[in-house]
C-alpha cells in the first residue's frame, strides 16, 4: 500500500516538518560524497548496537560519538528508495501532527521518538553489529500520534493488483493498523533486522509516539510559539476539497460543505472539487465570488440526484469560513 495523501489538512504551514524534510536531504547528500569512506562514515554516525555491547568494539569510539549516535543515525539513509519513502511518508502525516502540537512540541515529540526507536532497537539486538539507519522510527512515532488524533481521516491508497493499480480511499485507523500488524510479523518472524529493516525500531516509535502524545499535554506550551501560530498560520484553503455530498430520500439536491478562509471570502478564490459520490468521483472548478458570507450556498447546477423524468436536481455547497 502506498499512501498518497490525507484527508486533513493543516491550519498552519509545517514549518518544522519540512525542515526536517530538508535536513534528511542534505545529510543525504553529504552522505553520497563520502565516497570509499562511506562504510566507515555509517558505522560511525549509525546505529550499531555492538559498539554498546563490545568492549572490544566500543574502545574505538569516544563517549561523544556514542551518544551522538542516537541522534544521528535517524538523518542517514541507506539509499535513495530509503529516504524517498521517508520523507513521503513524514510529508503526509506530519504536518497534521505538528498542527495539533505546534511547532516547538513536535520537534521534541520526534527527537524523543526517534531516540526511544533507536534504544528499542538497540536493547532487542544488544549483540548485532549492523548498523541501523533512517528516520523510520521517528516516523513511526508520528504515525502512531496521528493514529490517536486522526483515526476517522481517509487516507488515498494505491493499491498495486496484480499489473493494474487501483486507488483507494482507506481509513486511517485501518491504515496505520494494517501497517503497525506488518511491522510487528516482520519482528516476530525475522531475528530483528533482516535486509538492514529494524523491525523492533519501528514498532518502538509507534508505541512511544501514543505514548509522547499523550504526555505532550502535560508539558507547558514555550512563550514564543503563539508567536510562530500566527507567523505560520495558513491563509488560503486547500485548493483542492474532497466533497462528499449528502441527501435525504425524495429530495433531488445533494448537499455538501466547502472551506474558505477569510482572506478568499473577501476577495473571491478558484477551488478544484473532487466530488465523490459512491464509487463515482468528478472533479470541477469552483469560482468562490468576492465578499461570499459564512453560510452562503453555491449552486452547482445538475450534479443532484437522477430524477425518474430525466432530470436531475442540483448540488449545494455550503460555504464555511475559517
Amino acid at each position: 500500500m502506498i499512501p498518497i495523501r490525507d484527508t486533513i489538512k493543516a491550519e498552519t504551514y509545517p514549518i518544522v516538518n519540512l525542515s526536517l524534510i530538508a535536513l534528511n536531504v542534505v545529510v543525504f547528500l553529504f552522505e553520497l560524497s563520502q565516497g570509499p569512506a562511506l562504510s566507515r562514515f555509517i558505522y560511525t554516525y549509525g546505529l550499531v548496537p555492538a559498539r554498546y555491547s563490545s568492549p572490544q568494539i566500543s574502545t574505538y569510539f569516544d563517549s561523544g560519538q556514542q551518544l551522538f549516535s542516537f541522534l544521528s543515525f535517524m538523518f542517514l539513509h541507506g539509499g535513495f528508495l530509503h529516504l524517498l519513502g521517508n520523507m513521503w511518508i513524514l510529508y503526509i502525516f506530519g504536518d497534521n501532527v505538528e498542527d495539533k502540537l505546534g511547532h516547538f512540541r513536535y520537534l521534541v515529540f520526534y527527537l524523543l521518538c526517534g531516540f526511544t526507536s533507536g534504544m528499542s532497537h538497540l536493547i532487542l539486538n544488544w549483540y548485532s553489529d549492523i548498523p541501523t539507519v533512517g528516520a523510520s522510527g521517528a516516523i513511526a512515532g508520528v504515525m502512531g500520534a496521528y493514529f490517536i488524533l486522526y483515526p476517522g481521516a481517509r487516507v488515498l491508497t494505491l493499491i498495486p493488483i496484480f499489473f493494474f493499480f487501483q486507488f483507494v480511499e482507506i481509513p486511517a485507523f485501518l491504515f496505520l493498523g494494517i501497517w503497525f500488524v506488518f511491522q510487528f510479523l516482520n519482528a516476530a518472524l525475522s531475528s530483528g533486522q533482516v535486509g538492514g529493516v529494524a523491525w523492533w525500531a519501528h514498532i518502538g516509535g509507534f508505541i512511544f509516539g501514543i505514548i509522547f502524545l499523550k504526555l505532550s499535554d502535560t508539558l507547558p506550551e514555550v512563550s514564543l510559539e503563539k508567536r510562530f501560530r500566527g507567523f505560520s498560520q495558513k491563509k488560503t484553503t486547500s485548493r483542492l476539497q474532497v466533497i462528499r455530498p449528502t441527501g435525504v430520500e425524495n429530495d433531488p439536491n445533494f448537499y455538501g460543505v466547502i472551506a474558505v478562509s477569510k482572506k478568499e471570502a473577501l476577495f473571491g478564490a478558484r477551488k478544484l472539487v473532487n466530488i465523490a459520490h459512491g464509487f463515482r468521483k468528478r472533479t470541477l472548478l469552483v469560482k468562490i465570488p468576492p465578499g461570499i458570507s459564512d453560510g452562503s450556498k453555491l449552486r452547482l447546477k445538475g450534479m443532484g440526484r437522477q430524477m425518474p423524468n430525466d432530470l436531475r436536481g442540483d448540488l449545494y455547497l455550503k460555504v464555511t469560513i475559517r
